[in-house]
């Protein structure tokens, strides 16, 4: 009896070893910020630092304030062309760094960093792709707090349509990452001031700079293009 217990727990022991092991492996497994995005530094319209749990990309004269999740297993740096493009636009972005690269960890990463910036007065919650619906989640929570979500290639699984949120999705038309269907079915999770914009030729990848991610489709803009256009959205949207 005594040998076939330790022979169970013994069995039950290396599953968990493999299972942890196998889940190390996946998570460590992640899309790298490529040069153009290392590339990014700190100049006289933008002033970029970070710390242990953010990146902040501080404009002369921040009129918005932006929280930022990244995209699942995209390293948190991938984004900084897009940031940055952001603050030229005196938005102030903040991008929240997440464990393993996965926003699920910490969906709760956008707490407390408001209060740093009492002069901004207008703010907003923004995601790619799983990033977007976990920044979702949050905001379902903490709607009060926000003028509204940017979705990038992302869709929301709360129920946020009650909320005074502004919200507005982006997507590039040859993006075969975003389950399209999913997307739409969600779509009825949102307000019905809900704007929507399409990227021609925009795909999965290219809001961030890492690559391109498997099983995106084709873009027939580059990662420079489809962000200048992603700002443009943007701008236009705050400003209605």
């Amino acid at each position: 009896m005594k040998r076939k217990l330790k022979i169970s727990i013994g069995i039950l022991l290396s599953v968990v070893v493999i299972c942890a092991g196998g889940f190390l492996i996946y998570v460590n497994i992640c899309y790298h910020a490529d040069e153009t995005a290392k590339a990014v530094v700190s100049d006289n319209s933008v002033n970029i630092s970070e710390n242990e749990d953010t990146k902040i990309f501080m404009p002369k004269n921040p009129e918005y304030g932006l929280i930022f999740y990244q995209g699942g297993k995209v390293e948190y740096d991938a984004y900084s062309p897009l940031m940055y493009k952001l603050a030229r636009k005196n938005i102030l972005c903040i991008v929240v760094k997440m464990p393993f690269n996965l926003a699920m960890f910490n969906i709760s990463g956008a707490d407390g960093i408001q209060s740093l910036y009492p002069d901004i007065k207008h703010w907003y919650m923004c995601g790619h792709s799983l990033g977007g619906v976990m920044a979702a989640y949050y905001i379902e929570q903490h709607s009060h707090d926000f003028d509204g979500i940017i979705f990038l290639a992302a869709y929301s699984t709360a129920d946020i349509r009650s909320t005074h949120l502004n919200v507005l999705s982006i997507y590039g038309s040859n993006d075969k990452v975003l389950n399209l269907e999913s997307y739409q079915e969600n779509r009825s999770h949102l307000p019905d001031s809900a704007e929507e914009l399409v990227i021609d030729g925009g795909c999965h990848s290219y809001f961030g700079n890492y690559g391109v991610q498997s099983g995106d489709g084709t873009a027939t803009v580059s990662p420079d293009e489809q962000q200048w256009q992603t700002v443009d959205f943007i701008v236009s949207h705050l400003k209605k």
